[in-house]
């Protein structure tokens, strides 16, 4: 099935700005789960995980976040989350012994990649969950 362009889609959007927890970051995501229809409850689960890896991640390695934004589109829900700092987004080796590092493992298996875009100011990091 061939896609228009991005911009052509119809595409749901909400935005905000300014710094946000991970906790009002799923409560946010399960309202506009909820907004665009989605009853899926395992699509919704993955999301929601996806928002709380992004958000944590932005929040103990990169200062907090600076805006946070949910797109729906054909393709399913994309998570974007911005932060201050240009560092990458770093992928920690699995070691079972060791506590934490799972989280990008998680969003790349829940997303099929991780998308970075370097802004002006910071960077954006975004996944897309796609419609199943």
């Amino acid at each position: 099935m061939v896609h228009p362009p991005e911009e052509k889609r119809a595409v749901r959007k909400w935005s905000r700005y300014g710094r946000v927890s991970a906790a009002e970051a799923r409560a946010t995501a399960r309202e506009f789960l909820a907004s665009v229809g989605h009853t899926d409850e395992r699509h919704a689960d993955a999301v929601l995980l996806v928002v709380s890896e992004l958000v944590t991640n932005a929040v103990r390695h990169a200062g907090g976040v600076t805006a946070f934004q949910l797109n729906h589109s054909d393709r399913g829900v994309t998570v974007s989350v911005y932060d201050a700092t240009d560092d990458p987004p770093r992928t920690a080796a699995l070691d079972p012994a060791r506590p934490g590092g799972f989280g990008l493992h998680l969003v790349r298996g829940l997303a099929g990649r991780l998308e970075v875009e370097w802004r002006p100011v910071g960077k954006r990091v975004g996944a897309t969950v796609p419609l199943s």
